[in-house]
């Protein structure tokens, strides 16, 4: 929301839409503690201090709220990619080394504060219904081809392979790392694997991508 808009909303709307992003915090709480199914209305409406009723007003039910808690999880994800991290933001082979460690750190920053959420997404969101299920297998395809952006970037640029199949790589590289995630989840006191994970993985692509290999 700009300034702009802001300004032009009245105190009523401003505390409206505030209630409605502190509902949708206290769901994403409850749901990484306790689990999605373990939830119920009751728990997330007596961690706010309002009634049911007032829960009912902005959301329809459980379901319906977890698609917001998703949305808000996919968009702090979104944010660790901006900047020096984006798709374009590297020229060389080095800078993407680098790069690719800086979002290592912050995905593995983000995984230890935010365990539950992707105990959620990855494991309990695939046994809600058909169209969850969908829309989590959706979010997956998605990632691998912003991924594969990384890597049309670097072919681009001559610092990958020219016959490097950056679609297919980018869901490769995915499937690595949702395979780290497992990993974190199974272990997750366990931080100097997953950064030994991170790394072997930065290792893996620079050596199989690089230009001049094969």
């Amino acid at each position: 929301m700009t300034m702009s808009e802001e300004q032009t909303l009245s105190r009523a709307e401003r505390n409206r839409l505030q209630l409605r992003a502190d509902i949708v915090e206290a769901a994403f709480i409850e749901f990484s503690e306790r689990g999605y199914h373990q939830t119920a209305i009751a728990d997330i409406a007596r961690r706010l201090g309002i009634g049911h009723g007032t829960f009912y007003r902005y959301f329809e039910n459980k379901r319906d709220i977890l698609e917001h808690v998703i949305t808000d999880t996919m968009r702090k994800l979104t944010e660790l990619l901006a900047g020096e991290n984006a798709p374009t933001a590297v020229t060389n082979l080095e800078d993407y080394r680098e790069q690719c460690r800086r979002i290592s750190a912050r995905f593995r920053e983000f995984a230890r504060g935010n365990p539950g959420a992707l105990r959620l997404m990855l494991l309990e969101a695939t046994s809600i219904d058909p169209e969850m299920t969908q829309r989590i297998l959706n979010l997956v395809t998605m990632s691998g081809l912003m991924t594969a952006s990384y890597l049309a970037n670097g072919v681009q640029r001559g610092f990958f392979r020219a016959d490097l199949d950056t679609e297919m790589t980018g869901h490769a590289i995915i499937g690595m790392i949702m395979a780290g995630v497992m990993r974190f989840l199974s272990q997750p006191d366990d931080a100097a694997a997953l950064e030994r994970y991170g790394e072997a993985i930065v290792s893996l692509l620079v050596a199989g991508m690089a230009a001049g290999t094969v």
